[in-house]
Order: C-alpha cells, then structure tokens, then sequence
C-alpha cells in the first residue's frame, strides 16, 4: 500500500499578521497533485490541520475543499487533532467525510464507519486503530493518538504520570494489531531530542511533555506532527514530515517535504522525500542602513523578508516609507549602536537640551538634529503645563 505522511498545515496561520491563503491553497493543490502522480493510496495527515481552534469560515472552506481534492476518487486520509486544533470540533464532519473517504480522529478516537465501496477502506476498526485494505486485497494497520490536550487529562482522573498514560493510550491501540499487520502509527506530540521552531509554541513542548522513543510502539512507520522542520527520531521509520512551508524565519532553510513510502509484507520500502516548491520561502537580512536594506530586499522580490539593521542612529521618517514600500518586507528589526560611551559627570544645572543631547550622544555615538532636540523640549514643556 503506497503511504503519504503528511503534518501541520496550520490552514490559517498569519506572518507578522500576513495572511497567506493563497500560498496554503497552492501548496495543497501541489500535495492532491503528488498523490495523483504518485498513485498514493493512503494519505496520513499528523495533526495541527488549523492554526486555531476556532479557525475562520475562509479557512474552514479552503480545508474541506481541499481534503476532498487530497482523497479524490479512491483514496482515503487519515487525519488526527493536533494541539492547535479542537478536537470535538473537527470530528464534527466525520457523519459526512468518512463517505468520502475521509477519516478524522479526536480525542474521542471513535471506530470508523466500514460502510464504503471506495477502494481503499477500513475493513475493521477499533478505539483509535483501523485496518485498511485496498484494491489489491492488501492490508495495513492504522493506530492514532492525536494530541493529548489537557481537557483530556482532566476526564481521565489518573495518578499516573504523563509518560504511563501515554504508554496507555499507545498500548489501547495497538491492541487491535492481532494479525500483525505491516503497521503505522499516527501521533501528534513532541518526541525527546526533537528541534524546534520560533513558529511552535510552547504548549507541551517541555521537558514533563517529551516522550522517549523508546515509549513509542514498534511500528514499521511513525508519522509524527507537531515541530515545523522535518526530521528522523530515532534510528527506525520515526519521522516527523515537517510543516508544508516555511512558517517561522529560523525555518528559512528548512526544505519542505511529504514523504511518501510503499508499506508491504516485508515493512517500509522505497521511503523517500518529495520536495514542495508552492509557497513563498523565508529570508533573513541584515543590513548596514536603510540604503543597503532596499538593495537586499530588491534581490527577493518573491519572498518574506525579515530585514534587520545595524544603526548607528534611529531610522528618519523618510527611511521608514522608503522600506515599506517594498511588499515583500514582512518584519523590521533595528540595532542602534552607540561608538562612544557617555562620561559621566556632575549633571547639576544642566538645561533640559544638553540633558537630552548628551543621553543621545550616550545611546546612538552622534549628534541628535535640530529638528529633533526642538521636538524633545516641546514635548517636554507640553507635559509640564499639563
């Protein structure tokens, strides 16, 4: 059975406030087009499907359109709640989705219906775990553990730790495995040892929250969700896919990928990474000026661009609209540095302007403007009337 493993689309996600549907429906379409062109029969989606969980009607639509256009004619896709979205609420669908071979697993991990004629379909299904068969006759198991929020924690009243409810709910789906079936399991946490990235937050990504490898099943494959940037765990078939685009800077050499891989009789076989090109990609510059800023920013014009200057005084006005002009600019950063250090002396009967003047020279190393000094003691005299 041929496998796409697939994580963290985030459908809604903003940068620095940018909205970037177009760029998350492209990269969709590019993923229902792999499938085609690869004959995937079986599409793994590992969580974070939204970016919140109550995501907007625009990103509920680009989602249900594009699930359907990712399952098509005869596959199906497996989808689990990830800690970014609401559990309850993405399930909601599956009355409807299951007929088009669409199956989604909150924290409930509800059996899936069997009633379908699509090739590839559930023959059996438990709490969590469902068997799939495809057109061939061939058989693979499917065992879930979406994302364990805490709301879920608090239903369980439990004295165990986290680490042996996780083993417990691990252990709850394997159990349906009785044939031993070549297998794969589908989770959504954070793996000891994983990177990072400035996109994730820090919602169980702690310590108490990391769970060891070893606590994970023996499964031929594990499709992870949860960290941006692709990655093995590991020394078996223990993958996170990664993110679909780059959402964070410090992900901007990050490649993105799905992998896909035939699971057979004798396991994983032909595992391999398909490289997605849709999105726009992220860059970090660094400049000596506002001038050198715009240079830099014309060389990537087709990019998200967090542009960041060394300064030796703050940005004029003129400045400022000279980079926003440039679209691509999606976050300023500046470092003023000072070259000289204040002296320090006696400042008893200094005036207000040379107060001011020498605290300037102390923090950017030069002269403050006229234009400037005049609206620091006019601002000044201001609050001292009021």
């Amino acid at each position: 059975m041929k496998i796409l493993h697939t994580s963290d689309w985030h459908i809604g996600k903003r940068l620095v406030g940018r909205e970037r549907l177009d760029e998350q429906e492209a990269v969709l379409d590019e993923i229902a087009q792999i499938c085609e062109t690869e004959e995937i029969e079986l599409v793994i989606v590992a969580g974070d499907i939204f970016d919140t969980y109550t995501p907007s009607a625009e990103a509920e639509n680009l989602f249900f359109k594009k699930i359907r256009k990712i399952a098509g004619e005869t596959r199906a896709a497996i989808l689990i709640s990830g800690n970014h979205d609401d559990g309850v609420r993405l399930s909601a669908s599956t009355p409807l989705s299951e007929e088009l071979g669409v199956y989604i697993v909150g924290n409930d991990r509800k059996p899936f219906g069997l009633a379908s004629t699509r090739a590839i379909h559930p023959v059996s299904s438990g709490k969590g775990y469902a068997v799939f068969e495809n057109a061939k006759g061939e058989r693979a198991f499917v065992s879930t553990l979406p994302y364990p929020n805490e709301a879920r924690f608090k239903e369980e009243k439990s004295e165990l730790s986290y680490l042996e409810r996780m083993k417990a709910w691990i252990d709850e789906g394997e159990t349906g495995n009785a044939e031993g079936l070549p297998s794969v399991f589908v989770s959504h946490l954070f793996v000891l040892g994983g990177e990072i990235s400035e996109s994730e937050r820090e919602i169980g990504l702690g310590g108490a929250r990391a769970l060891p490898t070893e606590s994970l099943p023996k499964s031929d494959y594990i499709a992870l969700g949860h960290l941006h940037k692709k990655q093995r765990m590991g020394k078996g078939n223990c993958y996170y896919s990664g993110s679909p685009l780059q959402y964070s800077f410090d992900e901007a050499s990050s490649e993105k990928i799905v992998k896909v891989f035939d699971l057979t009789a004798n396991g994983v076989e032909n595992l391999h990474d398909i490289p997605l090109k849709e999105g726009k990609r992220l860059v970090r510059l660094e400049a000596q000026g506002a001038d050198e800023g715009a240079k830099l920013l014309e060389l990537y014009p087709d990019c998200h661009a967090e542009l960041t200057l060394h300064l030796k005084e703050p940005l004029t006005s003129a400045d400022s609209a000279m980079l926003a002009s440039h679209g691509n600019l999606v976050s300023l950063l500046t470092e003023v540095h000072a070259e000289n250090e204040m002296v320090f002396e006696s400042r008893k009967g200094f005036s207000d302007e040379k107060l001011f003047k020498e605290f300037y020279r102390s923090q950017y190393g030069a002269e403050p403007s006229e234009e400037l000094t005049e609206l620091f003691l006019s601002v000044l005299l201001g609050s001292a009337e009021e």
